[in-house]
């Protein structure tokens, strides 16, 4: 079969940490900046951890070059807390996950890799109690760049290092659970699909315009049809 290269985001798109990572994120910026600006009822979603730093404090009136010089102290005492306080219960798979996961990896030419805003080693943290680091040799990651939309081209480079293989095109599958997971992969002409487990609703991804859309991974092999082979009916709201 064609190679194939399908790479995941996490949060609302493989499991939830029951906001645990958002609260040491918050305890780490009233350390560090004497609040956590607006973030009741942030939008989260889609974003870098390093952009998430900078738009709460932003939002608090915190000027960029403060934000610079303690935005890295800030993230450091983020994933100190974050390793202190995360238990394994807090993490949940999101439905039809774990059987999913199996089962790309042992589809033949299939290979799987991570591309979120989470830092590494928050993310890895995340996947420890589901047993899913195995899956995800290589990534791409908020701690490679806070553009979210410059991730895919280092995940791709990463991909060709690891299997020694060059993914061309839709040969490249992004998974997620926010339009900006759809909208991320267009300058360089990946497929996208789109799983409702998140925090943005069927409507709006389906108006993002994803090569797929899911309610969630329960059907296996729905979700193995919609990632590898776009058979999957085309999204719609």
């Amino acid at each position: 079969m064609t190679p194939r290269l399908v790479l995941f985001d996490l949060d609302g798109t493989l499991l939830s940490a029951g906001g645990h990572s958002a609260r040491a994120l918050e305890g780490a910026l009233l350390e560090v900046f004497g609040t956590t600006g607006p973030s009741r009822g942030f939008d989260y979603s889609g974003k870098t951890d390093p952009q998430i730093v900078r738009e709460l404090m932003r939002g608090a009136g915190i000027a960029d070059p403060l934000i610079e010089e303690r935005r890295a102290v800030a993230l450091e005492l983020y994933l100190d807390r974050f390793r202190k306080t995360l238990r394994p219960e807090h993490v949940t798979a999101k439905p039809g996950v774990i059987a999913l996961l199996a089962a790309l990896a042992g589809e033949p030419g299939v290979t799987l890799g991570l591309l979120t805003g989470n830092l590494e080693p928050s993310a890895r943290l995340k996947l420890g109690p589901l047993d899913a680091n195995r899956y995800f040799a290589f990534g791409a990651f908020g701690s490679d760049h806070e553009d979210r939309y410059r991730l895919p081209p280092i995940a791709l480079d990463r991909a060709r290092v690891a299997t020694g293989l060059r993914f061309e095109g839709r040969q490249t599958v992004v998974v997620g659970d926010s339009i900006h997971d759809v909208l991320c992969d267009r300058g360089i002409g990946v497929r996208s699909v789109a799983v409702a487990t998140g925090r943005t609703s069927a409507q709006a991804l389906g108006e993002a315009g994803p090569d797929a859309l899911l309610a969630d991974f329960g059907d296996t092999g729905a979700s193995l049809r919609a990632i590898l082979d776009g058979s999957a009916p085309p999204a719609s709201t």
